[in-house]
């Protein structure tokens, strides 16, 4: 009998090898939808710009920046329902993949037609970020099972797509709705979207056979139960409330210092450039080296880089090397998600590493909500309304520096934890 992306007739495929060419297809396929799915959401920044300079929704702009948050967390916090479902009724992957494209091309093309902000929320924001998931949670189960002694690369390459998505999507952006608008920028998006992923959808096929019948999986949540867990878990959100705060305020304090607005763009763009090489670094750290001492790197790096680069930034030149040190280190974060799990997993063996990776990401879903109306509030006026700034810590924004630089060393702290002896 053959069952679905499984030869029994032949000998099981390879993993991870340079002879398992299905894994590295998988990889791929994974790579190339977060560069399209993920780097879209991540470049909202460039449509929230538009949305508030332009008709309909200059005119009521409140809620925009809700737009972005939607869409990205509630892609973080449902996947541990997504990835509940699939692990509990497994040949619902399938049917998750051809249910994706049509759900976010919905999304995408029912946001075209919107006139009203809570329009965009629904269309741009929670149909989009279901539709995505549709695709992510089982493409990244295939890539669990395809991929065992390089996990954690496979996991750098898979998240390097959302830098390299992030680097890309913001100049088409700016190019098409410059030229087209809005409108056709969603809907050229939503076509373009659906060609391009339907055939990345055949690459995603399972190493292991799934029976033609069986019953539905219980789901193992003992790991919740171990402090391990609660410890890295709490210092992950503590890292996410802070980690969108420098990305979405650097293209605005770049032009508080006088730079142009094609300058502070390209802040943000080296940010992805960087967090697409540190997430294969890290993913491959994650693999050789203890992932708390990984954490501790990361952390101390990008505390750094906040307090005492971008904090002291007064041109060009220092807030580029806090992009590229920032993205590089911050920007990786969750690669080590992978590693964590592996962690977790050696004091509750009988833990499922999806759903573990699941309930990690939701905590990073929980800063990208906070993150919105953070942001509002630490950058409110405390040094007066000077347009023209000296450095981060003489503006409105030395709030919001201190307050990244300090959640990004939280980030690192579940290895005081374990030093302390208390995991």
């Amino acid at each position: 009998m053959e069952l679905e992306g499984y030869n029994t007739s032949h000998r099981r495929p390879q993993v991870d090898r340079h002879e398992g060419y299905r894994a590295w297809l998988c990889l791929a396929g994974c790579f190339f939808f977060n560069v399209l799915v993920w780097g879209f959401a991540f470049s909202f920044g460039i449509l929230q710009s538009y949305y508030t300079e332009h008709e309909p929704f200059n005119r009521h702009p409140e809620g925009i920046a809700a737009v972005g948050t939607t869409a990205t967390g509630l892609m973080y916090l449902l996947m541990p329902v997504y990835f509940a479902i699939l692990q509990r009724w497994p040949r619902l992957k399938r049917y998750f993949v051809w249910a994706s494209l049509p759900t976010i091309a919905m999304g995408l093309i029912g946001a075209s037609f919107a006139s009203t902000v809570p329009q965009l929320i629904v269309c741009q924001g929670v149909l989009y970020a279901l539709g995505g998931n549709m695709m992510f949670a089982p493409s990244f189960t295939y890539l669990d099972e395809w991929f065992i002694r390089r996990k954690g690369l496979a996991i750098g390459i898979m998240w390097a797509g959302d830098g390299t998505g992030g680097i890309v999507l913001p100049l088409v952006l700016q190019a098409l709705l410059s030229r087209y608008g809005f409108r056709a920028t969603l809907r050229a998006v939503a076509v373009a979207m659906v060609l391009m992923l339907a055939p990345l959808s055949i690459f995603f096929k399972p190493r292991l056979p799934i029976p033609a019948e069986s019953a539905p999986r219980p789901i193992d949540t003992g790991f919740l139960q171990t402090p391990l867990f609660w410890a890295l878990q709490a210092f992950n959100i503590a890292q996410g409330m802070g980690y969108f705060l420098p990305s979405n305020n650097l293209p605005s304090y770049a032009q508080s210092l006088g730079l142009s607005a094609e300058l502070g763009s390209l802040t943000l763009i080296m940010v992805n450039v960087a967090s697409a090489l540190g997430c294969v670094l890290v993913g491959t750290l994650c693999d050789r080296f203890d992932v708390l001492n990984v954490l501790v790197i990361l952390s101390v790096g990008a505390t750094t880089a906040i307090l005492a680069v971008w904090g002291l930034a007064s041109s060009a030149t220092p807030l580029f090397v806090f992009s590229l040190f920032y993205g590089l280190t911050a920007g990786a974060y969750s690669c080590s998600w992978g590693g964590m799990a592996k962690d977790i997993r050696r004091q509750s063996i009988t833990a499922d590493t999806n759903i573990v990776f699941s309930f990690l990401a939701a905590g990073r879903g929980i800063g990208a909500v906070i993150s919105g109306p953070l942001s509002e509030a630490l950058t409110r006026s405390q040094v007066g309304n000077a347009t023209r700034v000296r450095f981060a810590y003489d503006s409105d924004y030395r709030s919001l520096v201190i307050f990244a630089g300090c959640t990004a060393m939280a980030g690192g702290c579940s290895w005081l934890v374990r030093r302390a002896g208390f995991i």
